[in-house]
């Protein structure tokens, strides 16, 4: 697999006034889960902050268990003692990741390194809220007893599009009875932690992001294989979720006019085509089934049904890889989700690529490549959401505002 390990390591740099003090923190913490193990100096250089503003910042995060002195350079500069060096504390806090399925719900637990603690996948019956709801806080309860360090907050994703009207129906990869909920709201008044709700697209970008091959790029583009087939951007290293959080719903464009028919009243949605529902329906015509804890099974070589199914999916996402690569110009588009690897193999090696803005042979990340797959992936984005939040750099509009009134260059 072709991963982008020769693209410069992302860098964020911090700001000086005190207004900016958890911008600072992020910054530092971001650069530590990147690098390393790293010095004041380096810490300092790299974030353009002053020496004084990185001690206070690593006195308050080694404070808030977070950070762990990691020893003394191996190398010293000049006379006297190696100065000391810092590096993210896994224990200190964990994330838990929820993806709630048309007929499952996968649970992930990882620490702060991005280490996976805990996975599990139980089969549901109910999909609604008023049964999920309190399994979720029963379960987050659960493991919060098991797991020492703070829990950081919880990450739930449910397949989109969210709250959308002109479609005649929900259909097979939806989840009905969820619209009107603030589910967020909900279980953050239950659990008392930061709780953020997102489609599994998305997720898997903020988990390749946090997690996968995504951890040194800014820009580019997650194709989401789950039940349906979605699209999660990530942007100056920030997820686009637009805005009513449905931003990268590629399933219900029309690839194939006038073709087969779609639950959302269209015809020839790219969904009906490159998806794991569409997969199923092929197998079911072939008179098979596929739980979903068979994923793995599947053999895109000698299964005839598979390899079909292979060739009409990569023949319709096709056309729509150029057209995100002319419209977004990512660093890469990663496929990824619930297919396992070989067939997440088998569809990029099948893919055809027309022009587009993309086409440049001083690239340094091949145009597709493959991200995190398997049952667990949109779990282990879940679980990420949360934690990206908390160290992600950024600056919020007010501060923003604030810096710019001041006559300060943001």
């Amino acid at each position: 697999m072709a991963t982008p390990a020769e693209t410069p390591r992302r860098t964020a740099r911090g700001k000086n006034p005190n207004r900016s003090r958890e911008h600072n923190r992020r910054v530092v913490l971001d650069l530590l889960r990147t690098h390393g193990r790293t010095g004041r100096r380096e810490l300092a250089e790299l974030t353009q902050l002053t020496p004084q503003a990185v001690t206070n910042i690593i006195e308050d995060l080694i404070a808030a268990d977070l950070i762990v002195t990691a020893g003394r350079r191996r190398e010293g500069r000049g006379r006297g003692q190696p100065p000391h060096e810092y590096e993210i504390n896994p224990a200190g806090a964990f994330t838990i990741g929820v993806e709630l399925a048309v007929t499952r719900m996968v649970t992930t637990v990882v620490d702060l390194a991005g280490t996976l603690l805990y996975q599990d996948v139980t089969p549901i019956e109910e999909s609604g809220p008023d049964a999920l709801l309190p399994a979720i806080g029963a379960l987050v309860d659960r493991l919060r007893t098991a797991h020492p360090g703070r829990l950081m907050g919880l990450g739930l994703v449910m397949p989109g599009p969210f709250e959308i009207e002109g479609f005649s129906g929900v259909g097979p990869t939806t989840l009905p009875g969820w619209a009107g909920i603030d589910v967020a709201a909900e279980l953050r008044e239950r659990l008392g932690v930061p709780v953020v709700v997102e489609n599994d697209a998305n997720a898997a970008a903020v988990g390749e992001t946090l997690l996968g091959v995504g951890r040194d790029m800014r820009e580019f583009c997650v194709v989401y294989f789950g039940t349906g087939i979605g699209l999660g951007l990530i942007s100056e290293g920030r997820p686009m979720r637009g805005a009513f959080g449905n931003a990268g719903e590629i399933g219900h464009i029309v690839v194939a006019p006038g073709g087969r028919p779609c639950p959302c009243g269209q015809n020839g949605c790219l969904e009906r085509y490159a998806s794991l529902h569409a997969l199923r329906e092929r197998l079911a015509d072939a008179g098979r089934s596929l739980p979903a804890e068979d994923l793995g099974s599947l053999d895109p070589d000698g299964d005839p049904v598979v390899a079909a199914w292979l060739e009409d999916a990569a023949a319709h996402l096709s056309p729509m890889i150029s057209i995100l690569e002319n419209v977004l110009d990512p660093e890469t588009i990663i496929l990824s989700g619930g297919l396992p690897t070989a067939c997440l193999d088998a569809i990029i090696g099948r893919l055809s690529f027309g022009p587009s803005v993309a086409r440049r042979s001083d690239r340094a990340v091949p145009p597709v490549i493959r991200g995190q797959s398997g049952l667990l992936t949109a779990a282990l984005g879940a679980a990420a959401l949360p934690m990206h939040d908390a160290i992600t750099p950024r600056l919020e509009l007010s501060e923003l505002q604030e810096t710019i009134s001041k006559g300060a260059n943001p």
